[in-house]
């Protein structure tokens, strides 16, 4: 079994500023750092650093050596991301102020420039078994569903950022696995109740599993069968970013282990829980040795990997 992330990959450019560009204004930056970001790009290193091989599939500009090279450095193939010529990088302007207030202006670039010849030359190396994971970041996703499950993928999506165009995807009933925020949650059921939205979702996708994250509520599983909740683990908030793709990360590789649903939602809880205490965003996404620490800590008497396979990097 081979594991695909099909995701954006974005040059965040984060300018410190005394206060954010009033209309009409020109205003100098105290400050300009670079971050590699994109949830795809963060839902990768998330699986690496837990310990799966993975491949990312996308597309970058020119000026995007950077993304790649980040994604190298934490153990993901990148063999599978394509360069074009004529589109600069997806990448965000953020301004950031003194009180730690945001504002964020984002450009898809080649997020957006996803053609159909290009998900069918990905995934031409995929087959049946092989495991593909998504968000909404990128263009051409309906396609992306479609041609998976007719070549036996198993398909999860992260329907993030939900958009009017994303709820009405005719291929949304083949996804095998949704996992999303309260939020978006809420988008699809109409209702900010957490086990309305599992009812509601499994009732529009009666063949999919749903995983709900709830913030400092923790998250619940939900299928045709069972249904389990994990509490949060109590933590020092630092920084959210990339909480939520680092516990897409983690609860997928223990599923892909052969885990089960609540073992997987623990794990994933811990390691979202170290992701926030630390600043940044895919910098902040802990290794499972951090996540096994973390979990012997707090809970001594528990192995975090009880069904792990001998050699960390097999998929079993």
């Amino acid at each position: 079994m081979r594991v695909l992330v099909f995701g954006s990959l974005n040059i965040d450019r984060v300018y410190t500023v005394p206060h954010m560009v009033r209309p009409g204004e020109t205003l100098s930056s105290t400050q300009l750092q670079y971050h590699c970001g994109g949830k795809g790009l963060n839902q990768s290193i998330a699986l690496a650093r837990a310990g799966l091989p993975v491949c990312h599939a996308g597309k970058i500009g020119t000026d995007g050596a950077m993304l790649t090279a980040h994604l190298r450095r934490a153990g993901v193939d990148t063999a599978y991301v394509l360069t074009d010529p004529d589109v600069p990088s997806g990448h965000a302007v953020i301004q950031v102020d003194p009180s730690g207030e945001n504002s964020i202006l984002v450009y898809p670039g080649a997020n957006a420039a996803i053609s159909s010849e290009m998900v069918q030359n990905t995934l031409s190396h995929f087959t049946a078994g092989d495991f593909l994971l998504l968000q909404n970041e990128i263009s051409c996703l309906g396609e992306l569903i479609r041609q998976a499950k007719e070549r036996g993928m198993t398909v999860a999506l992260n329907p993030s950022p939900i958009s009017d165009g994303l709820l009405q995807c005719e291929s949304l009933p083949q996804v095998d696995w949704f996992i999303l925020n309260e939020l978006e949650g809420a988008q699809f059921a109409g209702s900010s109740v957490p086990d309305e939205i599992c009812d509601r979702m499994l009732s529009r996708y009666p063949q999919s599993k749903i995983v709900l994250t709830l913030g400092g509520d923790g998250a619940v599983y939900a299928d045709g069968k069972e249904r389990r909740r994990q509490p949060a683990y109590p933590v020092r908030v630092v920084d959210t970013t990339a909480a939520g793709d680092t516990f897409t990360g983690y609860f997928f590789a223990g599923i892909l282990r052969g885990s089960p649903p609540s073992e997987c939602l623990r794990q994933a809880n811990m390691a979202a829980a170290l992701a926030v205490g630390v600043s940044g965003a895919s910098t902040s996404i802990p290794t499972a040795a951090d996540v096994a620490a973390a979990l012997k800590k707090l809970e001594p008497d528990k192995n975090p990997y009880p069904k792990q396979a001998e050699n960390p990097h097999e998929c079993v």
